[in-house]
């Protein structure tokens, strides 16, 4: 292969390349006019036309990664032909669906203050027209994604229903209340599923009171108003409790530290008393102990202790029966 980096084009040859290109392009034969475009990009010649017919060609053609990549190349640049670049990006983000990412550009670009105002009117049209897309697409898939959820429920296959629940909330979908709160009370829903959905009712600021009934135990809260299993006082202070483990024997906390999680993964959002942060950091070091084969002192073990190794084990067999680590 041809190396140009240090080759010059004959100014009659790259004439002569331009006027083919751009007659190719104007011909709508687009296959034609990007291979020369490309030839002249080889040698260098990378002005302002040639790059815009590059791109014309690139869509024409259904190119749209390269497309968009060759985009962002340009618009790193920030050159004088900045915001004629960027109104070709939004047109390939907004005819490719990638509503959010165009969204997110032209915001940024709207705080900068600078953009012209021809092009800003043709973005603000892009936003409010990509806005509308974003939020019919969003509640069709939001939709299909319950109404799937709903017989997998029939059907109690509770992998599915996880796997539904993360999907809905990674588009960031309103939970409808009349959907979410009976499924939180209803016994027959997996108690992983049901920390998923008020999961998902806490990422959407829903404040309304929720019943949730799990593991025998009752709470109604407002979703916003409980802490997040990482930051609550219960997981924290279990967690400090354990904490020396970290240098003493760092296999044996690392595996005491997904235990837990998922034990107050199961647990969540009716947790311990903290009263009981001992007992369960005792439960929790002994059931690790014995996941190890490891000598245990040999010590009689209270009744809350035992009580919550029992607890430990069971919603570690809960957690891994829904969620594959």
């Amino acid at each position: 292969m041809k190396d140009n980096h240090n080759i010059i084009l004959f100014p009659k040859w790259k004439t002569v390349l331009e006027e083919e290109s751009l007659a190719a392009l104007k011909e709508k034969r687009y296959e034609e006019a990007l291979k020369k475009l490309n030839k002249l990009i080889s040698y260098h010649v990378h002005n302002h036309e040639i790059m815009i017919g590059k791109l014309i060609c690139l869509m024409e053609l259904g190119y749209h990664d390269e497309a968009q990549d060759l985009c962002e190349t340009l618009l790193v640049d920030k050159d004088q032909n900045y915001y004629q670049y960027l109104h070709i990006y939004l047109t390939l983000l907004f005819q490719t669906s990638q509503y959010e990412l165009l969204m997110e550009q032209v915001d940024y670009e709207l705080q900068t203050g600078k953009i012209p105002s021809p092009y800003k009117k043709q973005f603000e049209q892009l936003y409010n027209m990509s806005r509308n897309m974003h939020d019919q697409l969003q509640e069709e898939k939001t939709t299909k994604y319950i109404n799937e959820l709903l017989k997998a429920v029939e059907t109690e296959d509770h992998t599915k229903q996880w796997f539904l629940i993360e999907k809905i909330r990674k588009i960031k979908a309103k939970p409808p209340l009349k959907f979410a709160d009976p499924l939180l009370h209803n016994e027959l829903i997996h108690p992983v599923i049901k920390t998923a959905i008020f999961q998902w009712l806490q990422e959407m600021n829903v404040s309304e009171q929720v019943a949730i009934h799990k593991l025998d135990l009752r709470l109604t809260t407002d979703p916003t108003k409980i802490t997040k299993i990482t930051e609550h006082g219960v997981v924290k202070q279990t967690k400090l409790l354990i904490g020396d483990l970290e240098q003493e024997n760092p296999t044996l906390y690392l595996l005491l530290e997904k235990v837990f999680y998922r034990y107050a993964y199961v647990r969540y959002p009716i947790m311990p008393p903290s009263e009981d942060v001992t007992a369960i950091a005792e439960a929790l070091t002994s059931v690790g102990k014995e996941y190890l084969n490891l000598s245990a002192e040999n010590e009689m073990e209270s009744e809350k202790v035992l009580h919550y190794k029992k607890e430990i084990k069971m919603c570690e067999a809960l957690y891994l029966s829904v969620i594959d680590e």
